[in-house]
């Protein structure tokens, strides 16, 4: 059984940092690419980053690029989003999801999310 347990998420003011977590299991983790989505309040899921097998390619939509890193540790069945910068409209929650932004929504697996704040 897939399982996929998002932490880490919180409240922190504009220009803050925020590290989620997320811890797989249920499938062969080293085999397939991982992703991040983030609902904001009142939107539909939006693909954000993603990690390709191996750690070395990642991939960011325009408005997280620069700021969000993915990455993964294969060891640990772990994959992680670092934030920085954060704005007001990065308020979301966030999951992590099997897949690439190509994939994530046809193989359908992703998390509960973590709740993430940014205000003053």
């Amino acid at each position: 059984q897939v399982q996929l347990v998002e932490s880490g998420g919180g409240l922190v003011q504009p220009g803050g940092s925020l590290r989620l977590s997320c811890a797989a299991s249920g499938f062969i983790f080293s085999n397939v690419a991982l992703s991040w989505l983030r609902q904001g309040p009142g939107k539909g899921l939006e693909w954000i980053a993603e990690v390709l097998t191996g750690g070395s390619n990642t991939y960011y939509a325009d408005s997280v690029k620069g700021r969000f890193t993915i990455s993964r540790d294969d060891a640990k069945n772990a994959v992680y989003l670092q934030m920085s910068r954060r704005k007001p409209e990065d308020t979301a929650v966030c999951h992590c999801a099997i897949g690439s932004e190509a994939t994530w929504n046809v193989l359908g697996s992703w998390g509960q999310g973590t709740q993430g704040t940014v205000s003053s």
